[in-house]
């Protein structure tokens, strides 16, 4: 099922599915207690990124290919850092480059987004995918010239600016995903793939991440996992290639969709 969350013609939020036809049908419930189909044609005004997160963790240099490319050593366990809720961004809403922090490096990375569905603690490897949602794609930009010279050598800063993290255009259950490591990913910016990789690079696997990021650590329901990018983002190319107002930029993933944001500046 492909679960959308939508603002109505009232200005209140809903969820709804996609059908077959591309017509839009209204659903019950939540993503802790699961979602049902109700019968009644969806009223959508607008889409919106599909969950707003109790937590947002995300995993530094997890595909081979990527960790090559900026000549980083394999990492011995995930590379954890961590985005605020405030940086997500609807489907079709501006990424918006920093102007009171400035920032002249922003950057693109398409990844596959895993969304927790149930409290998870201490989950084990075998176990963890009956832990998920969904998945949906993402967005994890960033602020390269913050991430690596102004942040005093922590990443958060130049990657949690607000609409720094795009989510969507809907999660997609489970059932229809099967092995979400063999999917492949992308990143088109102005009509050119600039990132192509599938999710079997990655280092650690969905499961293995779930596994990690549990341990000792409560996962709440709504809880959102970014899973790394895989190699061709714009700071490893020559010349770098930098996010600028105008700019469309869209991250596909197999099975999912398509995520496409303008780019302006902040005001």
């Amino acid at each position: 099922m492909k679960i959308q969350r939508h603002l109505d013609s009232r200005n209140t939020i809903g969820f709804s599915c996609i059908l077959p036809d591309g017509r839009s049908e209204k659903l019950s419930g939540d993503l802790q207690s699961g979602f049902s189909r109700t019968g009644e044609s969806a009223d959508i005004a607008r889409i919106l990124a599909p969950v707003v997160p109790a937590a947002v963790f995300c995993t530094g240099l997890n595909y081979r290919k990527h960790a090559e490319e900026t000549g980083a050593r394999i990492p011995e366990f995930p590379v954890l850092f961590m985005k605020s809720p405030s940086a997500i961004q609807n489907p079709g809403d501006p990424i918006l480059i920093p102007t009171r922090l400035a920032s002249h490096e922003v950057d693109f990375e398409c990844e596959l987004a895993v969304v927790i569905g149930k409290t998870a603690k201490n989950v084990s490897r075998a176990e963890a995918l009956d832990y998920v949602a969904g998945y949906t794609c993402a967005n994890d930009v960033s602020a390269r010239d913050w991430q690596i010279r102004f942040g005093g050598s922590q990443w958060c800063r130049g990657k949690t600016f607000d609409t720094f993290l795009p989510l969507g255009p809907w999660l997609v259950t489970p059932d229809e995903i099967g092995d979400p490591n063999a999917l492949t990913i992308r990143t088109i910016l102005n009509g050119v793939t600039m990132q192509e990789g599938n999710t079997a690079d990655m280092i650690f696997d969905v499961p293995s991440l779930i596994e990690f990021y549990s341990g000792s650590t409560t996962l709440l329901p709504g809880t959102v996992i970014l899973t790394g990018t895989p190699s061709g983002v714009g700071i490893a190319r020559k010349p770098s290639v930098w996010l600028k107002p105008g700019d469309s930029v869209t991250i596909e993933i197999d099975k999912i969709g398509a995520l496409t944001n303008p780019v302006e500046l902040e005001n």
